[in-house]
C-alpha cells in the first residue's frame, strides 16, 4: 500500500504555525474572507485554532 501526503491549503503560507499543518487530513483555512464565506456557505461553525510554533 503506497501513501501519498497531499497538501492542503495552508502549503502556501508563510507563518511557521501553519506550515506545520500543510499535511493534515483536514480542510483547514487560515484567517480570512475565504473561511468567512466557506463557513456561510456551507452553514458551518467556525473551528478557531490558536497556536505558536
Amino acid at each position: 500500500m503506497t501513501t501519498q501526503r497531499v497538501p492542503n491549503r495552508l502549503a502556501k503560507e508563510k507563518s511557521p504555525y501553519l506550515l506545520q499543518h500543510a499535511y493534515n487530513p483536514v480542510d483547514w483555512f487560515s484567517w480570512s474572507d475565504e473561511a468567512f464565506e466557506a463557513a456561510k456557505q456551507g452553514n458551518k461553525p467556525i473551528f478557531l485554532s490558536i497556536g505558536y510554533s
